[in-house]
């Protein structure tokens, strides 16, 4: 299927001279500059100014935008249904007693990462109890589905995709403490 974008990806970062690197599209439109210097601790005027590896990171975070924008295939929206709404098509289902469990840790992780923790009420029955969660933007639904290890849904039943190669991790939470049943009574 041909792109419809206006910007063909594969996006790219070239080096064009010791000052500047360029983003370009697939056609060789340039689409961003980033311009640097390696010597800015020797003049004041430079000390505003990114450094090469500065300037290099930020280009290869731009050069993977389109690769984040593209649908993932086999992850479809849900579909109808009774709970549905048109601007959060993604749903995803995590077991209750997960939830119970790891509760404290799930809500830490989706605020530290900036994903959107909307429960739409449902409850399904199917093999244990069901809650399930609600997405705008496919990325982040299937992020919470690879970590709490969720259920992806497509209308009413259980859709099982293969996890994509190239899925970026959530940033972990630091000095969090394992979960202890124990620690529960």
């Amino acid at each position: 299927m041909e792109s419809s974008r206006r910007f063909k990806p594969p996006w790219t970062l070239v080096r064009e001279n010791s000052e500047c690197y360029v983003v370009k599209d697939a056609n060789g439109v340039t689409l961003a500059w980033l311009y640097c210097r390696d010597d800015a601790q020797r003049y004041s005027f430079g000390v505003s100014k990114l450094s090469s590896d500065e300037a290099r990171r930020i280009g290869k975070a731009i050069a993977r935008i389109p690769e984040f924008l593209m649908p993932r295939q086999g992850f479809y929206p849900r579909g109808g249904g009774p709970r549905v709404r048109a601007d959060r098509p993604y749903h995803v289902a995590l077991e209750d007693r997960y939830i119970r469990e790891h509760w404290d840790e799930i809500y830490a992780l989706c605020r530290l990462n900036s994903l959107p923790f909307n429960a739409t009420g449902e409850v399904i029955q199917n093999d244990g109890v069901w809650r399930v969660y609600e997405f705008t933007w496919q990325m982040d639904a299937i992020l919470f589905w690879d970590r709490f290890e969720g259920r992806w849904l497509r209308g009413t039943e259980f859709h099982y995709p293969e996890r994509p190669e190239n899925l970026p991790s959530l940033k972990p939470l630091e000095n969090w403490p394992k979960f202890n049943p124990r620690n529960l009574r």
